[in-house]
């Protein structure tokens, strides 16, 4: 990363820090003034940001992103339903599969191994 990338980043930090100290430093009052110090911080680190080459390639990867997303394939109401009712199904079972091994194993050390019963 070059040089004035890395000064672009801190600035923004810098200009996000600010926001958050104007936030602060506004009294508890003026509720619209304080969250208008933090929002015009963090506006103008975004604005920061968007010239500086990190900055350029994170729109970059998201529009990408979005791109990618438009490409899925979701499943239709039908097929979700069916799916949903067979993971209830399974995790049923295997609920029932771990009480009977719990249960065999509680009687096998605690009846017949250890005499508790």
């Amino acid at each position: 990363m070059e040089m004035q990338d890395k000064m672009k980043l801190a600035l923004a930090g810098l200009l996000v820090a600010a926001g958050v100290a104007g936030f602060y430093l506004v009294p508890e009052g003026q509720g619209l003034l304080r969250t208008l110090a933090f929002v015009a911080g963090l506006a103008m680190a975004v604005g920061v940001l968007w010239v500086s080459t990190p900055g350029r390639e994170f729109v970059a990867y998201a529009h990408e992103s979005v791109a990618e997303a438009k490409k899925v394939v979701w499943p239709t109401r039908k097929e979700a339903t069916q799916m949903t009712g067979l993971v209830f199904v399974f995790v049923t079972l295997l609920a029932l599969f771990m009480w009977l091994v719990d249960s065999s194993l509680t009687w096998f050390f605690y009846d017949l191994i250890l005499k508790r019963g």
